[in-house]
């Protein structure tokens, strides 16, 4: 190794691969962190600012108040074919990937009892709503690769972070030796590929699965001026993700041409948390609404399988499990909605959320990594701001047209590009006695930027520094959807 880099025992988390042998890091707690409702095709037209407009099933997610606009049952379903594409570019080389998957962003029934003649009359409750069925809050589907040329001054090599795992005596640094792709002749583990004179990086993330959240939900219409609604929220994650490195030297010797890191995640994890809405309506014109949702507590569990092939030498696997928690954050939103009579509306709402404030739960072996793991949550998000903005205007009596915005401020503390996401869908709609279809579409744009590793040096006098290698990626998503309801 190079005199002039001596390579610390301490490592930052990166946002590619956990550095250490446990799966958790900070980009764990982002993904289960960061949701956006898929909605009905309704409120995805109108970029699912619903949350004072109500009587739509994916408001049960978002405010549950909404439940109470409800005047009569209705059993629904919303499929969505989902296409994304995303564009990497990794020490100045472009790579493009497509993916597209066919879901279900929600199915679900509502049962309302709304009073009519002297009933209604009397009883200061106008109508008492009960939902149930579930709403798909993020989708985890993703492919995506770069590789590029690593060379020069600030040259170095993925597999130096073995040699610190073998000095710690964790399992992926043995099987690195094991293989040859480090060894110790010194007494201290180093690489042997040799960064040196140039290699050849790549890395390809193959992404599965989803969050979809069992909602059971209750609330009512008390005189026609305020609905009140709470849901228990059941949600599910189910995640897998196949990553590997690969690298070539550039110039091969005796020792080394080539090596392969593989892994293989599956998360499975069950939560629960509560969601209590209000909405007020001043006037036929005008409402507000707002909704608090508490965290997500829950139990996750992890299987990870780890392969290590160095070329012409051998290869070696080995898998772990793990049991942890996770709390997601509290979210705030805040809604207003103008009537423009029957012929539709404009809505808009705010919503709030401290993504540095998602925390793990590991047991009292890992209580050490526990504080590690966080306190890199805090210094690596910050709270964030969403608005959706959203219009329908009704055509004709069974025909409306949908159009919609959103922001979502970016997570990132500290970040060199703007990662903020917006959304920009449409939509149609047609009504009738007791049946209802809608269709919507949306775009998603996004930039971010990942970590594929960070090595932390000191030098020949003692001063620290770090050699961090990014890569950036623009995504765009496209999301066909359709609701098919009936009411009775």
């Amino acid at each position: 190794m190079n005199s002039g880099k001596i390579l610390s025992l301490s490592l930052l988390l990166t946002a590619g691969f956990s550095s250490s042998i446990y799966a958790q890091d900070i980009t764990d707690a982002l993904r289960y962190s960061y949701l956006s409702p898929m909605g009905t095709a309704r409120s995805v037209g109108f970029g699912n600012a619903l949350g004072s407009v109500g009587g739509d099933f994916s408001s049960l997610s978002v405010n549950p108040a909404g439940i109470g606009i409800y005047r009569t049952s209705e059993i629904m379903l919303t499929p969505a074919l989902r296409m994304n594409s995303v564009d990497a570019t990794y020490q100045g080389n472009g790579a493009s990937d497509n993916n597209t998957r066919f879901n279900f962003n929600n199915v679900g029934v509502v049962f309302s009892n709304g009073l009519k003649g002297r009933r209604y009359e009397r009883s200061k409750w106008k109508a008492v709503s009960f939902g149930i069925g579930f709403n798909r809050l993020a989708d985890f589907n993703r492919d995506y690769h770069y590789s590029g040329n690593n060379s020069g001054t600030n040259s170095s090599s993925y597999s130096e972070l073995f040699a610190i795992d073998a000095d710690n005596g964790e399992k992926r640094g043995l099987a690195a030796s094991d293989v040859g792709i480090i060894d110790s002749p010194q007494g201290v583990f180093r690489t042997v590929v040799p960064w040196q004179a140039g290699i050849n990086q790549q890395r390809i993330v193959s992404e599965r699965g989803g969050l979809n959240e069992v909602v059971i939900s209750f609330g009512g219409n008390y005189m026609e001026h305020l609905m009140l609604g709470a849901t228990v929220g059941i949600p599910i994650i189910n995640y897998s993700r196949d990553a590997q490195v690969t690298e070539t030297a550039l110039n091969s010797t005796p020792n080394f041409y080539s090596y392969t890191y593989s892994e293989g995640l599956t998360t499975h994890g069950d939560g629960i948390n509560l969601k209590l809405g209000a909405i007020y309506k001043f006037n036929d014109y005008f409402r507000i609404g707002a909704a608090i949702h508490t965290p997500t507590y829950y139990s996750m569990h992890d299987e990870v399988a780890y392969t290590l092939n160095n070329s012409g030498v051998g290869a070696e696997s080995f898998g772990s499990t793990y049991d942890y928690n996770l709390t997601t954050p509290w979210r705030g939103v805040l809604s207003a909605t103008g009537m423009i009579g029957k012929y539709g509306f404009i809505s808009a709402d705010y919503e709030y959320v401290d993504y540095s404030s998602t925390r793990f739960t590991f047991d009292v072996t890992s209580k050490d990594l526990e504080r590690q793991v966080n306190d890199d949550i805090k210094s690596a998000y910050k709270p964030a701001s969403i608005f959706r903005l959203g219009a329908e205007g009704r055509v004709t009596k069974n025909f409306m047209l949908r159009a919609g915005f959103g922001y979502y401020g970016s997570p990132a503390k500290n970040s060199s590009i703007s990662d903020n996401r917006i959304d920009i869908s449409g939509g149609v709609g047609f009504r009738f006695d007791h049946f209802y279809i809608d269709l919507a579409y949306v775009h998603t744009q996004f930039n971010g930027q990942e970590q594929f590793y960070q090595l932390n040096y000191t030098d020949a006098t003692g001063n620290p520094y770090s050699i961090t290698q990014n890569a950036s990626m623009q995504s765009n998503l496209s999301t066909a959807v359709m609701t098919i309801g009936f009411k009775f």
